[in-house]
């Protein structure tokens, strides 16, 4: 099965070692920093969860634009698409534990891709995600899975400045951070280039602040230089 297929079978990859060490410093300071308490977003968040303000954080913005990030993303779109959001979320001591669950497509499938950058190493102490590869495409007749039942599930372990991408029905939830240490993450979301209305109708709610004009073309960006499949 060669990379294409393998990306659009299990609907995720992650690439390891895919944010440059010299950036992580800046990456966690700007998280630091744009932490806001719930009642500060326009809809309140998840109080067992820390949320940063930072999406226009150059060093933020440039990872958004790794080419190989961008690459895998253009791949599952299959067409041109934009930048969304980035924000940060990190589950704190005693929280973070999400039943699985998928983000949705927006208007039709495919069009909706996630990536979480780790800016701490993470794995099942410190809440890393879950996945449950292949979820994304239902076979036809297969009966729903249950959210409730964790047997396919793959628990994510590894190191600061890999990246988790995937398609936005891939099946997914954030697990316990029963050790209390650190678990930063930026988490992106891409659209396809039609969705820009949509977008635009929810950006107050979702506090955005960076500019959401760029367009890339999966064209533009050269899938062989992806390394890093599981």
């Amino acid at each position: 099965m060669t990379s294409r297929e393998l990306l659009h079978s299990k609907g995720y990859t992650l690439l390891f070692g895919a944010v440059p060490n010299t950036w992580l410093p800046a990456l966690r300071l700007a998280f630091d920093t744009g932490i806001k308490p719930s009642n500060e977003w326009p809809v309140p968040r998840g109080i067992d969860w820390r949320h940063s303000q930072l999406d226009t954080d150059p060093t933020v913005q440039a990872v958004c634009r790794l080419p190989h990030l961008l690459a895998v993303v253009g791949e599952l779109i299959g067409e041109r698409f934009f930048l969304s959001q980035v924000e940060g979320r990190e589950p704190l001591a005693g929280g973070g534990h999400q039943q699985l669950h998928r983000d949705l497509s927006a208007q039709r499938t495919g069009d909706t891709v996630n990536a979480l950058v780790y800016l701490d190493d993470y794995g099942p102490e410190n809440g890393a995600t879950r996945i449950v590869p292949g979820s994304h495409r239902p076979a036809p007749g297969e009966l729903a899975l249950d959210f409730t039942d964790e047997s396919r599930s793959v628990q994510l372990t590894g190191s600061a400045g890999d990246i988790l991408i995937f398609d936005a029905d891939l099946i997914h939830a954030g697990s316990l951070n029963s050790s209390g240490a650190r678990r930063r993450s930026l988490l992106i979301t891409w659209f396809s280039e039609a969705l820009y209305s949509t977008h635009l109708e929810t950006v107050r709610l979702r506090n955005i602040q960076m500019d959401t004009t760029e367009r890339f073309d999966p064209g533009d960006f050269a899938f062989g230089i992806v390394k890093s499949f599981i």
